[in-house]
């Protein structure tokens, strides 16, 4: 029996909360609907699903989509920094397990940066923004393609939204805590693994393959 990791860009795999804090303010300012007071208010929005969290709030996803394409046409994305660690543990995990990606972030800057900091090798497949709505649908997909139980997934995040989309999703939640959500915040929400650093990953048992005949 495989089993899967599904990692989260933003938060996980880089550092990104500065670039995108502003870039949402902006785009939410742009289409006059300024929700966000601050970094707080920003993170609040991932206390559950991104894109349900900016409906509540009675944003309007054909004006954000637009207003998204002109504000983030201006980001400098070379901003982004890969957190540190990752690529030996990434390397020893897709020895005898499948990685892929899922995230609410668009596939082509997530499969620039992969490709940017080495990381690249380590990732079968990117289900970002333009793949299916919610991370539960992402991982649902995932779970389906390759005939893995629940019980043998991980989604690794670094937010509230992550652990409870993971739990609704039926696999098991790895919390990490260099991310966007302070270890506090994930250990209220109780996920299943809570970690401090990469290599805590690779204590996660992959599922055991069965007996010879």
């Amino acid at each position: 029996m495989n089993t899967l990791f599904l990692f989260d860009f933003d938060g996980v795999l880089v550092d990104s909360l500065d670039l995108y804090a502003d870039a949402v303010t902006r785009i939410l300012a742009h289409i006059g609907v300024p929700t966000l007071k601050g970094r707080e208010d920003y993170l609040a929005l991932f206390d559950g699903n991104f894109y349900e969290s900016l409906a509540a709030r009675g944003v309007d996803f054909s004006r954000y989509h637009e207003a998204a394409g002109a504000v983030l046409s201006t980001v400098d994305f070379g901003g982004m920094k890969p957190y540190a660690g990752l690529i030996p543990v990434l390397a020893a995990l897709a020895r005898d397990r499948i990685l892929e990606v899922v995230s609410s972030n668009g596939y082509h800057t997530i499969r620039t940066m992969l490709e940017r900091f080495g990381f690249a090798p380590y990732f079968r497949e990117i289900l970002g923004a333009d793949f299916r709505f919610s991370k539960r649908e992402k991982i649902a997909y995932a779970l389906e393609k390759y005939g893995i139980p629940g019980e043998c997934a991980f989604y690794i995040g670094d937010t509230v939204g992550d652990i409870r989309e993971a739990r609704e999703a039926g696999v098991r939640s790895v919390a990490v805590t260099w991310g966007w959500h302070s270890r506090e915040r994930l250990a209220a929400a109780g996920p299943d693994f809570l970690i401090d650093n990469p290599e805590e990953l690779l204590a996660i048992p992959a599922a055991p393959r069965p007996a010879p005949g």
